[in-house]
């Protein structure tokens, strides 16, 4: 069965896989986009290796027996009976085993990642479009050694992907649609990232992993503009038709992961750590943890939902008809009066002049990110 592409932009005119003879059509390689080479361009500026130590050391020790990777508002089993019952020793184990949870779970969604761009490079026909996946496939290798080695370095190696960011992330790699390779990695899962990027980089407490999530960050936020670039081109020209099947396709993803990325059916292994029985934890804090409590959450600034329910709105994926859904976490006219400017861009634009003057030795003038944007 032939997938339904919703094309609205020769630079995401897609082929079949496995129609390579498509590939070398001689027409194709003088019909490149320009859209996207700000975005190639401003590689340079923040190149990074990280099996290089003059960017990143993971030999930098962290003593993961007595003290804690992040703080304990990240953990609202805490604020139950089991937490209570937790000892000093118990409560660093859970935590310290939960962020080696989040880690590799991020792991997974840098493959994932990886494996995605790879995907776009078979199928997009526009030679700059193309050229940018691989672009960005390259950036996403290097997040998944970085990872890779963090992960290395403290607990010798990841955990399983949980089931539902496994299902997610297999989906997105294999789907046919370039609309939705886009929509589900390029702004949901890269904004749910940024999200996650920015709160560990304002409160972890381990050095090493602050200046991992930095030096990744200043890629992702270019990734991120490839959706953006995407959204512009293509939200405005859609029939009501395409516009409900991609907001309700992106909807499903959202609630997919608000209700499943961190409850505990999925971190079983990390409770069995500390000798709690999940479902009981579960049970616990479907108690603790109400509708208002996520509002209350969301009102914070790099909450994850907060940033992908801001980076739908701003893409035009939500509209009157499904804004409802997400106004129960969020004030919606909030979000939109914020404007574009995304949680982590700063942190990512602080990287980027720090890796100038690692790789050219001078700060250069301007931002690279409102340059590639622009």
């Amino acid at each position: 069965m032939t997938a339904m592409q919703i094309t609205k932009d020769n630079a995401y005119d897609a082929l079949d896989p496995k129609d390579f003879p498509a590939m070398m059509e001689v027409d194709r390689y003088n019909a490149r986009s320009t859209a996207f080479d700000k975005i190639i361009s401003a590689t340079h500026d923040h190149f990074w290796d990280p099996l290089d130590k003059k960017y990143i050391d993971f030999s930098e020790k962290f003593d993961i027996e007595n003290d804690q990777i992040l703080p304990d508002e990240f953990f609202p089993i805490f604020q139950t009976k089991f937490g209570e019952q937790l000892t000093a020793k118990q409560k660093v184990k859970f935590a310290n085993e939960s962020a080696r949870w989040i880690l590799s779970s991020i792991l997974h969604g840098e493959q994932g990642a990886l494996s995605l761009s790879a995907s776009l490079c078979h199928i997009l026909r526009d030679p700059g479009a193309q050229e940018y996946a691989a672009n960005q496939a390259r950036e996403e290798a290097r997040h998944v050694t970085g990872f890779s080695r963090y992960v290395q370095a403290r607990w010798g190696k990841p955990l399983p992907v949980g089931p539902t960011l496994g299902a997610l992330l297999t989906d997105l790699v294999l789907a046919p649609e370039v609309y939705k390779k886009i929509v589900g990695m390029q702004m949901l899962v890269e904004g749910l990232a940024m999200g996650a990027f920015a709160t560990l980089y304002t409160k972890a407490r381990d050095p090493l992993l602050v200046r991992l999530t930095q030096l990744v960050m200043t890629d992702e936020a270019f990734h991120h503009k490839f959706g953006k670039i995407w959204a512009d081109r293509t939200i405005p020209k859609l029939s009501k038709q395409e516009q409900d099947i991609v907001e309700d396709w992106a909807a499903s993803c959202f609630q997919t992961l608000l209700f499943n990325l961190i409850n505990p059916e999925q971190m079983k292994s990390v409770y069995e750590s500390v000798g709690i029985d999940w479902k009981a934890a579960h049970e616990s804090l479907l108690e603790a943890i109400t509708d208002e409590h996520r509002r209350e959450r969301m009102r914070e600034g790099t909450d994850i939902f907060r940033v992908l329910i801001k980076t739908l709105l701003k893409a035009g994926i939500i509209t009157d008809r499904t804004k409802s859904f997400y106004s129960m976490y969020v004030d919606m006219d909030e979000l939109r009066a914020e404007g574009d400017h995304m949680i982590g861009d700063d942190i990512a634009e602080e990287g980027i002049k720090y890796l100038q003057t690692v790789n050219f030795g001078m700060k250069r003038s301007g931002s690279a990110l409102l340059a590639a944007a622009e």
